[in-house]
Formats: structure tokens, sequence, C-alpha cells
């Protein structure tokens, strides 16, 4: 399978069964979303920068993308879908609501997508999501995580792959997102520069023994 990165908190997953788009963005952000078409469309919440899946298109399997918005778990077209309830901040949800942590099963991979998590993550909660080969990351804090506990979510999920999100680039609007830490201020707490890609292509029989960082075009 492969993996796209459309920005922000957006990717294309696409396997043989089928593409999912995770938190489709508003252009409200500062730039706007390609043109994408999806068997399935995950929403973290119900922000305009990650709800926008009106945005998106369907496919020759699919009229119209099933849109999942809630916690629970979902099966659609051979694809598993796990939704777990955490919070946008460190307050129980006080200051900016809930979020839910997805993980997409396809194509025999796990790949788990944060969306806007604002806090470290219970053992509870831990154990709930479970195993990721491929863990999708906030790493821009303010409205997410920083780089900080970012590292440290990584390294008690131990997936094969960590693909950073949710930071600010030169694109963003900087009245919005002007405090959001950027990629390269994650690279410097992580220690390592690491040359951008346009796509991730993955799978389950050729995954790295230890833990690899994989920086996304978009």
């Amino acid at each position: 399978m492969e993996i796209t990165y459309l920005g922000h908190s957006c990717f294309r997953l696409k396997g043989n069964l089928g593409t999912v788009i995770t938190d489709p963005f508003d252009s409200y952000i500062g730039f706007n979303l390609p043109s994408a078409s999806a068997d399935i469309v995950t929403i973290s919440h119900d922000h305009k920068d990650h709800n926008n899946y009106k945005a998106i298109n369907g496919t020759a399997r699919r009229e119209k993308p099933f849109i999942i918005t809630h916690p629970g778990e979902y099966e659609v077209g051979g694809i598993s879908v796990f939704g777990v309830k955490t919070d946008h901040d460190a307050s129980g949800g006080a200051e900016r609501g809930s979020n839910i942590v997805y993980t997409v099963l396809i194509d025999d991979l796990k790949i788990c997508h944060l969306g806007d998590l604002g806090h470290e993550l219970t053992q509870e909660q831990l154990t709930e999501i479970g195993q990721a080969d491929v863990l999708l990351l906030p790493v821009g804090g303010v409205f997410t995580i920083g780089a900080d506990q970012a590292l440290k979510i990584a390294q008690a999920m131990e997936p094969s792959y960590i693909v950073p999100m949710h930071y600010k680039t030169a694109k963003h609007d900087v009245n919005v997102f002007g405090d959001m830490a950027t990629l390269e201020d994650f690279m410097k707490e992580f220690g390592s520069e690491i040359v951008p890609v346009p796509k991730l292509v993955i799978s389950k029989d050729r995954l790295p023994e230890e833990t690899e960082m994989v920086v996304l075009m978009n």
C-alpha cells in the first residue's frame, strides 16, 4: 500500500481494497486541498481544518465515501477502521473538545492517525489503540501535542514508521497557525535531518526491524 501526504493532517492511504482519506481540510488554513477520491473518510474532530469531507469524491467502488466521525469499529469493503476517543487538549476536552484516534487496517497493515491529540496517551488508551505499523503523528504543538510529547508517544507505541504531520509550513495562514512549530523544529528534537519523499510504499513482509522516521512531501 502507499501513503501520500495531502497537507496539514490529511493523508491518502491507498491499498488493494480501497482508499482512505484522513482529516480533509478547508482552504481556511491557507491553501487548498488537492482533488481527492476515497472509499472511506475519517474525521478526528469537527473543526474545519479537519472535517471537510464534502470535498472528497467517491470512487468506482463507492459513489460517495463512507464518512466516519465517531469512535467505534467499522468495516467497509474489507477495510477495517477502529476509533478510540481521546481529547483535543490536556484538560479533558474542556478547551477544545474531544479527538478520535483512528487505526486503519488495510492490506494487512495498521495505520494509526492520532488526529489533533492534545495530551499524552494513558496506558489504557495505548492498550485500546494497540500496535501500529505506521504512526501519523502531530508535532506542531499549540493545538496538539508538541515534539517532546510526540516522541514519548512514538516510543511507547513502537511503530515501524513515524510520519510527522500538523506542523507550520510557509503555506499556512500565519494568523491562525503562526504559533505552531515547524517540521524543522521537530527534527531538531528528533536529532536528525531526513530528506522528504513523495510517498511511503510499504508491505507487511518488508517492515523495518527498528522504527524509522519518514517525512512526506506535500
